[in-house]
């Protein structure tokens, strides 16, 4: 099996240079990021430190570990942190990160790069993020002896290490020294399989949330936008998801607004959703700062950054991604008290099958079902505020899990 998985490693390895040849910019920026690291890293570093490493897939997953990066380095000042990303889209945004004192592209699983890659920035602890699993190097941790701690980690009945074939992922799982799981599914599934170091510590991300909320930018331009109307803040949206949302505000008064932030913000997306709100009166964020914004219906944000903000200037949220492979993230919404709505793809959500439980989330199977249920909260406004109460709750109810994590490990 090891034999498969080094020829699987190496294959994605060449496919994605061989995607960043042909042009592909997120292939090309995989490949560049980890050019001549072996030098590159102890240039960096500074000889004498104590540190402490932690990796996240990408961006979803860096704000997932972020509270128990932030509260880690609070607690321990003189220890520096090493945070790695595996994807582009996590590593460009926050290579500059204040709450690290190193950020590097994590090089690609083989032998020789977890050996020569952990002797370099020697970590006296190491924090993976929810769903890395990387066989060397996990076994290389293992081997010189240093702690390994999954943080907001789910596993499910159909995940590989419960198969019948999946000896070779389990025993990967074996070089983590204590599991930090997100339900009792989870530690449930791993006590079946021999594995007793675990706990339900919750989901970091409801700790997140809650920060961000406490601390929200003000954002001139929105406030602006919506002073004295009715607003949807849609954000993380795709083609479809902006389909319906042009579907629906077309059926209502002109005392309703739209904030709109796509997932992507490259110059072809930006050109769909103008093309797709055609027939509305829209304006970009980048050129909306000197106008008079009462007139437009529709504030279309070209930049990243903000929308985990831009939820406070709304009475009702949408989050993108339910007509396709996942909705995103349904709890920056919520944590403000605002109703949350979403299409069907989220069965592997169990935050939004949660907010939908407690009434503070909506499910989306189609356009007039948005403009349905739309249609019940401007009706009755007691049924806006009890959702809106609804989902903070849920989300306030659940934070803490930094707090459990970083007592354990202390």
């Amino acid at each position: 099996m090891i034999f498969i998985y080094n020829l699987a490693i190496q294959m994605y390895a060449f496919g994605i240079r061989v995607a960043a040849a042909l042009g592909n910019p997120k292939a090309k920026l995989w490949v560049e990021g980890r050019k001549n690291w072996r030098s590159k890293i102890p240039e960096s570093l500074k000889p004498d430190e104590s540190r402490v490493w932690f990796h996240c897939s990408s961006l979803g997953e860096f704000e997932q570990g972020r509270p128990v990066i932030e509260e880690f380095k609070m607690r321990n000042e003189k220890l520096k942190i090493v945070l790695t990303f595996f994807s582009p889209s996590g590593f460009e945004i926050r290579k500059n990160y204040s709450g690290a004192d190193y950020v590097f592209y994590l090089p690609a699983d083989t032998k020789a790069n977890s050996k020569d890659f952990i002797e370099l920035i020697k970590p006296e602890k190491v924090f993976f993020t929810k769903y890395e699993y990387w066989h060397h190097y996990f076994h290389q941790l293992k081997k010189k002896n240093i702690p390994l701690y999954m943080v907001s980690a789910v596993f499910r009945p159909d995940d590989r290490f419960f198969k019948s074939y999946g000896s070779f992922f389990r025993n990967i799982l074996q070089c983590v020294s204590h599991f930090f799981v997100q339900n009792e599914e989870s530690k449930s599934l791993l006590m079946k399989i021999g594995f007793n170091n675990s706990s339900v510590a919750g989901d970091t991300r409801f700790d997140r949330v809650v920060e961000v909320s406490r601390n929200a930018k003000e954002i001139p331009v929105a406030e602006k936008f919506s002073r004295g109307k009715i607003v949807l803040v849609a954000g993380s949206t795709w083609s479809e998801d902006e389909k319906i949302l042009a579907d629906t505000i077309k059926s209502f008064s002109c005392e309703w607004k739209l904030i709109i932030a796509p997932h992507e913000i490259n110059k072809s997306r930006i050109s769909e959703v103008i093309h797709t709100f055609l027939n509305f009166n829209l304006i970009q964020f980048s050129k909306a700062s000197n106008e008079e914004l009462s007139s437009y219906d529709v504030l279309l944000i070209d930049n990243i950054g903000m929308l985990s903000s831009l939820y406070c200037y709304g009475q009702y949220a949408y989050v993108g991604g339910g007509f396709g492979k996942g909705i995103h993230n349904t709890l920056e919404a919520a944590v403000f008290g605002i109703p949350v709505f979403f299409g069907p793809s989220f069965e592997k959500f169990n935050e939004a099958k949660e907010l939908i439980n407690c009434g503070g989330g909506f499910l989306i199977s189609s356009g007039e079902k948005l403009k349905n249920e739309l249609r019940k909260f401007f009706e009755n406004s007691s049924y806006k505020i009890k959702a809106g109460a609804a989902a903070k709750n849920y989300v306030t109810a659940n934070a803490g899990a930094t707090e459990i994590i970083l007592n354990y490990v202390k």
